[in-house]
């Protein structure tokens, strides 16, 4: 019987490999710019076509490669990086492995240009599909010119699964957000189809925060910086005010690498215990400096998931250093100027004399002796139709609605509710219909009511408008600036109307006609982020989650007292919806105590 077990030969051994450092083209500008980050340039240009798809180019001023070291990269584990295996617990280096462009090139064609600041001419090389097929000297600039062209070619199922443009777009910037975050030494350029996305110069680390997510965040930014034997702790984090529920920038680095920890994300939203509502976090950008040799960066290809050694003293450390950076800056006095409709409370003096109210009333008052009663005979009637003792067939009758749905039963409530209503602490409006009492939740109800509205608004694209009399200014991060690029005619559809200024920020000139009182700009935001985790291409799912957004906003929040006209008119309106038993998220609307409930509860 002959032998079963052979060695694969290096190309179907580079494949497997790239499926697991290179899963998209976000993960090639991930390893490329890392290389020219510890080549040691101070300008690194990244120009991607079609997302990455059909071409990446990274452009760096590094120290270059000679002609040997340029053709022995693009082996599987040639690393100019280590050594031995000690030095795997003292890097300080982004990549050590030596497999990134190994994996690249046995899944692309790859045209490399690079040069010595000694060397009078450069080398130019290229490889298809891991083969090289052409070496040769070539005149170009110090540093390295990687060409990445048709990423998957020679893997159909892996480029098939690709997501779209904007999709990959998005992941290719999140990768490069990552990186320039940790070194604001360096200038950074991102064009994207002839169009850029990126400029960033050298500067201080605030600023590059500020440069990639937007001049409102430096507002919002507290500093925090802690030294111990056991670590270094510096970075920023926001204030109290800034939390959002969604669309919160929160950023881990260790020794100049990126990396998830929830355990240390625990920490931070510990010391915000009290200070933001339930469910809202806070941006943060934290920086660790450790020794090397206490933590593990090889155990996950992607090097984002990195192990601590002593992960519970740093927990209390990093939660101690964040408290004392939010308690400094609630020590600060605050001058509060709102004081509009708030009670005139009078300076108390000593000497001043108190007078004792005075209660005025009428003695001749008797309201036994009016002429006209409060209410007739017919209208308590009516008031109370329907809730006298039921017989044996309206029992019966009560079972067999109890097994119907709600939806098929709208329009018979409708015709049975009592046109007299009852809000219950500003949340609940309760009215009597025939099989009982319907409680309604005025919350939910308005938020169907808005929602069906804001969906016939999309589809027609005739909605009410309203000019403001002064523009207010929106200001996002680059992410969000292509996805509001993208959803602009959607939101001109609603009523808006957003001219730009340049730098990521916009203009809002006129909103819909029915969202006076509301933040319009952190509305705004919240329908951005909310449309950046669907897909632009189905479109209907992303009408679906704007007019979600926009309802919530706008819909009657809870406590907000409402006459029984305008709970009349929340009960009709809903009953006109194609769906009033439920929120378009799944949440219950209203429900019915039925009349046999309550007769067994009051026995």
């Amino acid at each position: 019987m002959s032998d079963i077990i052979q060695l694969l030969p290096d190309s179907v051994a580079n494949q497997i490999a790239a499926g697991e450092v290179i899963q998209r083209p976000a993960s090639v500008i991930k390893e490329l710019v890392e290389n020219a980050v510890d080549a040691g340039a101070k300008n690194i240009h990244v120009i991607v076509v079609d997302a990455g798809r059909t071409s990446i180019q990274v452009i760096d001023d590094g120290k270059g490669m000679s002609e040997t070291d340029a053709r022995l990269s693009f082996e599987r584990h040639a690393t100019s990086k280590i050594r031995k295996a000690d030095d795997l617990f003292a890097l300080h280096t982004m990549g050590f492995r030596g497999e990134a462009l190994a994996s690249i090139a046995a899944v692309a064609q790859i045209e490399l240009k690079t040069r010595r600041p000694d060397d009078e001419l450069g080398t130019s090389l290229t490889i298809s599909a891991g083969k090289f097929t052409n070496q040769e000297a070539c005149s170009c600039a110090v540093g390295s010119n990687f060409k990445v062209e048709n990423l998957f070619f020679n893997v159909p199922a892996r480029r098939k699964f690709l997501k779209s443009n904007s999709t990959e777009l998005n992941h290719i910037i999140a990768a490069f957000e990552r990186i320039v975050l940790v070194y604001p030494d360096v200038a950074f350029t991102l064009h994207s189809n002839d169009s850029e996305v990126f400029n960033l110069r050298r500067g201080s680390l605030k600023q590059r925060i500020v440069d990639v997510f937007g001049k409102r965040l430096n507002q919002d930014l507290l500093p925090v910086d802690v030294e111990t034997s056991m670590c270094d702790i510096h970075g920023f984090v926001g204030k109290p005010e800034s939390a959002r529920k969604k669309g919160v920038y929160q950023y881990f680095f260790v020794n100049g690498r990126y990396m998830k920890h929830p355990y240390f994300a625990k920490a931070v939203q510990t010391a915000f215990e009290r200070l933001v509502p339930m469910g809202e976090q806070v941006p943060y950008f934290i920086y660790f400096q450790v020794n090397p040799e206490d933590i593990d960066v090889n155990i996950h290809p992607t090097k984002t998931e990195i192990k601590f050694e002593n992960e519970q003293p740093i927990w209390q450390i990093l939660m101690a250093a964040v408290k004392e950076s939010v308690g400094m800056f609630n020590d600060i006095p605050a001058i509060d100027f709102d004081t509009e409709g708030r009670p005139d409370i009078p300076v108390f003096t000593q000497n001043h004399q108190v007078e004792v109210p005075k209660v005025q009333y009428n003695p001749n008052y008797n309201p036994f002796k009016t002429e006209k009663s409060i209410t007739t005979p017919s209208q308590w009637e009516d008031l109370y139709q329907g809730l006298s003792q039921p017989h044996e067939e309206d029992v019966f009758a009560s079972q067999q609605s109890e097994e119907a749905t709600m939806e098929s039963s709208n329009d018979n409530v409708m015709a049975e509710k009592s046109p007299i209503h009852y809000q219950y602490k500003g949340k609940y409006i309760m009215t009597a219909v025939k099989s009982g009492l319907m409680i309604i939740d005025q919350y939910r109800a308005h938020i169907r009511i808005l929602f069906e509205q804001y969906m016939r608004q999309l589809q027609t694209r005739h909605a009410l408008s309203q000019k403001v009399l002064f523009p207010q200014t929106v200001q996002l991060s680059t992410v969000e600036s292509l996805t509001l690029d993208k959803i602009q005619d959607d939101l001109d559809g609603m009523g808006f109307e957003l001219s730009a200024l340049g730098g990521n920020s916009y203009a809002v000139n006129a909103i819909p006609a029915e969202l006076e009182g509301v933040d319009i700009t952190i509305l705004l935001k919240e329908m951005v982020v909310a449309a950046m985790e669907k897909p632009i291409d189905m479109r209907t799912d992303l009408h679906e989650v704007l007019a979600l957004v926009m309802a919530r906003k706008a819909a009657i929040p809870y406590g907000q007292v409402l006459s029984n006209d305008e709970m009349e008119s929340v009960v009709n309106n809903l009953f006109a919806c194609q769906n009033a038993s439920y929120t378009p998220d799944g949440k219950n609307v209203l429900c019915i105590l039925k009349q046999s409930e309550i007769e067994l509860l009051l026995k």
